[in-house]
């Protein structure tokens, strides 16, 4: 069917919300017809997302109610009984309304749902579905997009995200329907009559709570000097609010500065439209309150409080926003040397990164005889591999950590979990304050002891049907034509993760990359740098990272900027190709 074809069938349908039909009756753009209906929503490295809206491109009821059946149609393929599902949802607008028309979907088709009837951080999702027993989880969320977003992130019986293979079931069933009216629904006032829908309860958010608390790693320092560190906390319009104030007030720290202005829920961010701790942007109200208050550390969390952005004061005086590697480091560090100091270390321990996480944690493992695991981008790949390490029982996790902002320590989250970093964040900040180090000190100390690495993003934003064929023309130009240098330095590998493949340049071998098969391409250069280019799974970009290693910040700030050209300068000639 094609696109016009798609769009008359929802002006004409009477399953069609009149809401939506008439928003699309009003439509004039070819364009913008062409771009809600050239498509369904996919399966990315986060799930469905997409912008708010009608059409098969958009996130609405409908949209949801076939994802949501093709679920329900999965697991009660796959369990014959007692299937349940847990369902959150964070601030986001229309969230709470998905969340609904999920549960009504899943009750419609004989599948127990529990909910949360207020908006829930996206690790409390993960957790509650191990807690509850459930099959899978769904979270309504769009992460730190744009206010027009929403997203629906499918999670696995293990509370991580569903694996690819999983996902590409869930898919076929949802492919299989051909029209809304197979989407079986209960009202929900009746499926909380008939037992089908029950409210999940405060017991598991505190249970959930005490969990966090438990993962502090310095007891009696947190114990006696929580109090004395200063704080600027954001929720960023978003769900981490309550439960990170929550934490740190129960751990004692008690000089909790919220920014006020984005401390309530509010799917429009109005004081930050683009609610990503990643932009330096989001911080600056609590900039304006550091002028007052002098505090230790600033973060941010995003609207369903998985990502976690750290600002803080360098030896100039100027607040920097941290990087998502550097954090990670900093993390790395803290957790290694804090476990090793009090024996704590378990053997076979490991630390999982991403393929485009920096490579500064290597050595940090290393120096504590922890090994770095190197997985495909999107934590569920992180998740997928503590399950494994669950059944096999031959490693330890201790830490995960992607460029994008995301960390998890602990076993009873199975995704990014802000909650968890705020908390670390804090007592590893507390632990320097103690010996007159602040957190940009230790990160140089570390610099001076490991290496001096700096990481790039460059994301190119490619919308409609034209962009996703560009995007996917860029990265077959590269494919077949990258085999030389990028300026004057040498490629030394090319790693195809499609093909599976690793291509040594210059020994002329190859060797299988045991990870599942993704679209993406990652060059090696003589020097040690490297890139990666892959296409997003979350938005309409294509991203391209960057790392390199030097002698000194000066240097590597030097060798990114000239990395960046030289790569750029390959991609603009294969746009023209």
């Amino acid at each position: 069917m094609t696109y016009k074809e798609k769009y008359k069938s929802w002006v004409n349908s009477n399953l069609i919300d009149s809401e939506l039909k008439k928003e699309l009756e009003q439509l004039a753009d070819e364009k913008e017809i062409e771009d809600r209906f050239y498509k369904d929503l996919e399966f990315g490295t986060g799930g469905l997302r997409g912008i708010i809206g009608a059409g098969t491109n958009r996130m609405n009821i409908h949209t949801i109610g076939k994802a949501t059946q093709g679920l329900a149609d999965y697991l009660n393929s796959k369990y014959k009984e007692d299937i349940s599902v847990s369902i959150a949802y964070d601030s986001r607008n229309m969230s709470k309304e998905f969340a609904e028309a999920a549960a009504e979907t899943l009750c419609g088709n004989g599948i127990f749902v529990n909910l949360f009837e207020e908006l829930t951080p996206t690790p409390i999702l993960s957790y509650a579905v191990r807690e509850l027993n459930s099959k899978a989880g769904i979270v309504i969320t769009a992460s730190h997009n744009p206010k027009q977003y929403n997203g629906y992130k499918v999670y696995g019986d293990d509370g991580g995200q569903v694996t690819d293979e999983a996902a590409k079931e869930i898919i076929t069933c949802a492919e299989c329907i051909k029209d809304f009216s197979e989407v079986k629904t209960m009202e929900l006032n009746k499926a909380k009559a008939n037992g089908m829908l029950k409210i999940i309860g405060e017991n598991l958010y505190l249970s959930y709570i005490e969990k966090v608390k438990n993962l502090t790693l310095r007891k009696d320092l947190v114990k006696e000097y929580a109090n004395d560190l200063k704080i600027i906390y954001t929720p960023i319009h978003g769900s981490g609010n309550i439960p990170v104030r929550r934490v740190l007030k129960e751990l004692g720290y008690g000089s909790v500065f919220v920014v006020k202005e984005q401390e309530m829920p509010n799917g429009n961010f109005p004081t930050a439209p683009y609610p990503n701790p990643e932009e330096p942007k989001v911080f600056e109200l609590a900039l304006k309150m550091a002028k007052d208050i002098n505090p230790d550390i600033i973060f941010g969390t995003d609207p369903d409080c998985d990502r976690i952005g750290v600002v803080v004061k360098d030896k100039k005086g100027e607040y920097k926003v941290l990087t998502g590697n550097q954090t990670g480091v900093l993390l790395s560090n803290y957790i290694l040397k804090s476990l090793s100091e009090t024996n704590q270390l378990p053997q076979n321990s490991v630390i999982i990164k991403t393929i485009v996480t920096t490579d500064m944690v290597e050595s940090i493992g290393k120096k504590y005889n922890v090994e770095v695991l190197d997985v495909l981008t999107g934590f569920k790949y992180i998740g997928e591999k503590i399950r494994e390490f669950e059944k096999v029982g031959e490693n330890n996790f201790i830490f995960g950590f992607e460029e994008s902002f995301g960390y998890l320590a602990g076993n009873f989250v199975r995704d990014k979990d802000a909650v968890i970093a705020a908390m670390l964040i804090c007592e590893m900040t507390l632990y320097y304050k103690n010996k007159g180090m602040s957190l940009y000190d230790a990160l140089m100390d570390i610099y001076i002891e490991h290496g001096y690495y700096e990481e790039g993003l460059v994301s190119i934003e490619l919308k409609g049907k034209d962009g996703a064929e560009k995007i996917g023309n860029i990265l077959e130009h590269l494919r077949h034509s990258m085999n030389c240098s990028i300026g004057n330095n040498k490629i030394v590998k090319k790693i195809d993760y499609r093909a599976g493949l690793e291509k040594d340049l210059i020994k002329i071998s190859e060797k299988i990359i045991k990870l599942p098969k993704s679209n993406v391409l990652k060059f090696v250069l003589e020097d040690g740098s490297w890139f990666v280019v892959r296409p997003s799974g979350t938005e309409p970009k294509m991203k391209i990272y960057l790392s390199v290693k030097g002698n000194s910040l000066e240097d590597t700030s030097g060798k990114i900027i000239k990395l960046k050209e030289n790569v750029m300068s390959i991609v603009d000639e294969a746009c023209i190709n």
